[in-house]
């Protein structure tokens, strides 16, 4: 009844019904919460897939994009930990001070122990097993901000960001992990982490759900990839190498042999090699759901942190910019959700996206409500047609977006028109400016310091094979207020 009269109600009658339906969708969707494999890529370039019209192939993640409903205006921020502290929480990671660079090894801070994270809040919902494989980093300082303890029930992967993909090492020290303790293993990261994935699918119960947050590094630098896959973008063992685009890493860490081995011959050779192992490890995890039939009632969500570096090989053409920048080439990112039980396949939304949207749209998913502090939505009842976008998102301090207007520093972008971003509005609307200088205005509100930044630093760093120092939460508050 609600559908068939919209044309004579108002505004206000409409956002009304929208809601009541996201309630009766919720209500229906918990008497079969799904499965949920959310995979994030690392430094993916607009133009590194196959069906962005790459001259890199990507067959596999083509066919999921074929099957699902394509997110063509995701953001994200422009660096990888504020992405990641986002989709976890559901909140601008700027409100608890990520924000401007990586949780990196020299930073005494990370995602903050009380923000409730995605799966806390599965765990609630009746997830039993809630894994996490691939990249942290989201804190280093302390067993305080391991993924078991923001409500992951098991770990395997690395802790840093930029490990070399073969020795599994970052400023000299073995960064590989299953739970809390070190691990040793021969293999490519890419290999090892999809690997993990289709045993994890194997062998979990099917009359349960399960949450898989996979991580992967790639293609991220140390552009490193196979013999096999560069052998099919024509390598020449004769010719040429790429140079190691991290030569001042491997300097600065004191680590030599950091980043070489697996060069091809150049470097956006290199990178498409790496891609292509991703592809191929994409595709095996679809091919074990497919296989144990979890097809259906499985969510697969897929993006990338950031976009591409040209220097390490990506690109995001023909966006402008690039990582590190909140261009459309930094920000905008290959995404997609697949639900084959609930979203339709094969279609596009056009609408603003983001990544602070993971956490209320899988929790709505998963049978839960939207919560009360978060500052994402949920995405669903706009995924299905069912209500349409009128929001903005800030991307940084200078930067907001809505589906037709960019404002970035204090020049108006109209996206509809020139997504490349190639000449700003000469004679932009007043109306439009104050809308969003009044809501980028409200970055400087919410925008909070980093918490527990004042943790020890252990004696000896880092600390072999990366085995955090432990310390509980009381000792963290009182060194916080040591100085």
């Amino acid at each position: 009844m609600i559908l068939t009269n919209t044309a004579s109600l108002t505004r206000q009658s409409l956002i009304a019904a929208a809601f009541v339906l996201s309630l009766v969708s919720s209500r229906l969707i918990s008497a079969e919460p799904p499965n949920i494999i959310h995979i994030v890529v690392d430094d993916l370039g607009w133009n590194d897939v196959g069906f962005h019209g790459s001259e890199i192939k990507t067959p596999e993640i083509d066919g999921l994009a074929a099957e699902s409903v394509v997110l063509d205006r995701f953001y994200v921020t422009p660096i990888c930990s504020p992405t990641r502290a986002g989709v976890l929480s559901g909140r601008y990671p700027f409100r608890f001070g990520i924000w401007g660079g990586v949780v990196s090894p020299a930073v005494r801070h990370g995602l903050p122990t009380n923000e409730r994270t995605l799966p806390e809040r599965l765990a609630d919902l009746g997830y039993e097993h809630r894994i996490m494989l691939g990249k942290w980093h989201l804190g280093l300082a302390s067993t305080l901000f391991h993924p078991l303890n923001h409500g992951f029930t098991e770990f395997y992967g690395h802790y840093n960001g930029a490990i070399d993909y073969f020795s599994q090492e970052r400023f000299g020290q073995l960064d590989w992990h299953r739970n809390f303790e070190s691990l040793r293993e021969d293999g490519y990261s890419t290999d090892l982490i999809g690997n993990h994935a289709v045993e994890f699918i194997d062998s979990v119960a099917t009359d349960r759900p399960f949450y898989m947050y996979i991580a992967f590094n790639a293609p991220h630098s140390p552009i490193q990839a196979t013999r096999s896959d560069l052998d099919a973008f024509g390598f020449d063992p004769d010719g040429e190498r790429a140079p190691n685009t991290d030569r001042s890493i491997a300097k600065r860490e004191k680590a030599l042999h950091y980043g070489e081995g697996g060069k091809g011959n150049t470097v956006r050779q290199t990178y498409s090699a790496m891609v292509k192992a991703l592809d191929r490890n994409v595709g095996k995890i679809l091919g074990a759901l497919q296989d144990r039939g979890l097809k259906d009632n499985t969510i697969v969500l897929f993006h990338s942190d950031n976009g591409g570096i040209p220097t390490h090989g990506g690109s995001n053409e023909p966006l402008r910019g690039n990582k590190f920048t909140t261009w459309e080439g930094g920000v905008r990112v290959v995404a997609m959700i697949r639900w084959p039980s609930r979203l339709a396949s094969g279609s596009t939304h056009q609408s603003i996206a983001s990544y602070i949207d993971v956490l209320p749209t899988l929790v709505v998913a998963a049978g839960g409500e939207v919560p009360e502090n978060v500052d994402g939505i949920n995405l669903i009842p706009q995924l299905k047609g069912e209500v349409e976008s009128d929001r903005s998102l800030i991307l940084d301090k200078d930067t907001v977006v809505t589906d037709r207007w960019k404002l970035k520093g204090g020049e108006l972008f109209d996206l509809i028109q020139d997504p490349e971003e190639r000449q700003p509005v000469l004679a932009p609307s007043k109306t439009v400016l104050n809308r969003l200088q009044r809501d980028l205005s409200s970055f400087a509100e919410m925008v909070g310091p980093p918490t527990m930044s004042q943790l020890n630093k252990p004696k000896k760093w880092p600390p072999k094979e990366w085995s955090l120092p432990e310390e509980s939460d009381s000792t963290a508050s009182a060194n916080a207020f040591a100085e």
